[in-house]
């Protein structure tokens, strides 16, 4: 059996999860998320835990049984703690900033990039550090405005200027100076 799918997911205080069948809603403090996975993982909710089990051990039931029970963690988790991803910003006059709610960018094109959150997801932007904090439920989400703010001016490798993860090694290049000798 899968390891991560056998293990039962803790709910919380505070969070109420309902299951019908296939059909998992989650709702907590800080929002709510619902979900329906294939039918033939079987989902039960007994005494402040969820048990995810699975028919047979074919490859992709187990696949399927791993995936399930870490997307309801996910949920948990999200609902009662939230999720955040931090980016950093590196190169010279390159600055992020917030107008109101949005995310503004200035990263060396001719014009400032606006990003817009989508429901459910908070930026966060420290001028001192060069660091904007994405925050949200839906760890999808979160994962995915991320990458997003780092596809508008990804990290090169040769001066390292771009908007990074903030645990993310840049390979650093040598450039025409290294090329020579």
């Amino acid at each position: 059996m899968s390891r991560i799918g056998r293990m039962p997911v803790v709910v919380p205080s505070g969070v109420e999860v309902t299951v019908q069948g296939s059909y998992v809603k989650v709702k907590g403090p800080r929002g709510a998320l619902e979900y329906t996975f294939p039918a033939v993982i079987k989902i039960s909710k007994d005494d402040g835990e969820i048990n995810v089990q699975r028919p047979s051990d074919e490859p992709k039931l187990r696949a399927l049984h791993g995936m399930t029970r870490a997307i309801i963690n996910n949920m948990v988790v999200g609902v009662s703690k939230g999720f955040e991803k931090v980016l950093e910003v590196n190169g010279v006059g390159y600055r992020a900033e917030m107008d109101g709610s949005n995310l503004v960018l200035y990263v060396g094109y001719s014009h400032p990039v606006k990003v817009e959150p989508p429901e459910g997801i908070k930026f966060e932007v420290e001028a001192k550090t060069r660091l904007i904090k994405i925050g949200g439920y839906d760890r999808q989400v979160v994962g995915q405005i991320a990458a997003n703010i780092r596809s508008v001016r990804p990290p090169e490798p040769y001066q390292g200027k771009g908007i990074k993860y903030l645990e993310e090694r840049i390979r650093r290049k040598a450039g025409k100076a290294g090329k020579a000798g």
